[in-house]
Parts: structure tokens; C-alpha cells; sequence
């Protein structure tokens, strides 16, 4: 079962259904036990980095999603879901993430308009397993006003334009992240979560 984590923010409602299309049982909750437990998990969200951060301690939540992250259980964070990963943001001041990627995110510079919202064309160089079949260039859906700026050259890692270049998609082992929203990104999105949804039942064995 996928655990998909509630902590008031994000489409929860979608991604459910996006699983459910690719045949995947998933769990919305904010049940520590139960993401604990979890055999995946997805991290979705939108919304203030410091009001997430604050709302997953509030909920006994950093704790197991450290567990579940640096056990190596199949992971997906989507949009907030993604950023909370790095190591801070500098959204209305400093202030600390889940630290699992060394990095920084950032607004997007002065003159372009925010948020970033709409499609935009995601680029990859194959050696990401969540873009299996899906074309380099392909569109996906984004609205947010920061970007994350990697400090980590060991990701595998899809790129998107806007203003600056920065990394759409990253992966390493079991732990994929997404800045776009696949569960609104019609045909590859899907895909996406399709791919997702493989490579956890693949981790059955």
C-alpha cells in the first residue's frame, strides 16, 4: 500500500485517483503509524515551505518520513512535497527542510511573472526510471513560485526552463521528486505515476 501523506496541503484527491488509474491501492492519511508502515509513500503538496514544515511537526510526521527516506522505501514528492526535501528555502526567510538533498530553494528572479503556472516542457536524459517511455521534452504542469538549486551532482536530474534552469525532476535510488504536477499533467503525468506505480510493485521481488 502507498501511503499518501496528509498534512493539509496539496491535491490529495488527485494523486489518490491517479494511482487508483494505474492500479495501485493508496492510503491518503496523516496517520504517523501508517506511513511508517507504509510500503511507498508520496509527499504531495502546495502551498508555504515554513507552514508544511510546521504542520508535518505538528502532526509527528518528520519523524517517519526520515525513516521511510533514509530506509530507501520507494518515495515520490510532488511540488512542496519536493522541495521540503532540500536542505532550505529562502521563502519569506530562511528556513530548514527535511535536509535530505543538500540545496537551497529559491524564488524565481525579479521580472518574471510568478507563479510559474501552465505547461511547460520537461527535458531528460534517459536515466531516470519515472520517465520510461516518456520523450524528452515532453509537457508537464507547473505552478510555484520557488525552484530548488541543487548542491548534489549525484541525482539524476530533468530540467525545465523558466526564466533560469533548473531541475524539474531529480532522482537517486528508490527516491524520485517531481516539481510539476503529474496527477494534472494529462498523458505523460500519468505515465509518470504509471512508472512510479512499476517500480514499487517491482520492489516486492
Amino acid at each position: 500500500m502507498i501511503a499518501i501523506v496528509d498534512y493539509g496541503r496539496g491535491n490529495l484527491g488527485s494523486v489518490e485517483k491517479a494511482l487508483a488509474r494505474v492500479g495501485m491501492e493508496a492510503l491518503v492519511t496523516e496517520d504517523p503509524r501508517v506511513v511508517e508502515d507504509a510500503e511507498a509513500v508520496v509527499l504531495p503538496g502546495d502551498g508555504a515551505f515554513h507552514d508544511a514544515m510546521a504542520s508535518l511537526e505538528r502532526l509527528a510526521l518528520l519523524a517517519p518520513l526520515r525513516r521511510v527516506l533514509e530506509g530507501g522505501r520507494p518515495f515520490l514528492g510532488i511540488c512542496l512535497g519536493y522541495q521540503l526535501l532540500f536542505s532550505e528555502s529562502e521563502e519569506f526567510g530562511q528556513g530548514k527542510g527535511l535536509d535530505l538533498i543538500p540545496g537551497v530553494v529559491r524564488r524565481f528572479p525579479k521580472g518574471l511573472k510568478v507563479p510559474h503556472m501552465g505547461w511547460n516542457r520537461v527535458h531528460h536524459a534517459g536515466d531516470l526510471a519515472i520517465f520510461d517511455g516518456i520523450p524528452s521534452g515532453a509537457y508537464f504542469y507547473f505552478v510555484h513560485s520557488y525552484y530548488p538549486e541543487l548542491l548534489d551532482g549525484t541525482l539524476g536530474v530533468a530540467t525545465c526552463t523558466y526564466g533560469v534552469s533548473f531541475p524539474a525532476a531529480i532522482g537517486r535510488g528508490n527516491l524520485f521528486a517531481t516539481q510539476f504536477h503529474p496527477e494534472k499533467s494529462q498523458r505523460w503525468g500519468l505515465r509518470l505515476i504509471e512508472n512510479f506505480a512499476a517500480f514499487v510493485k517491482g520492489q516486492r521481488g
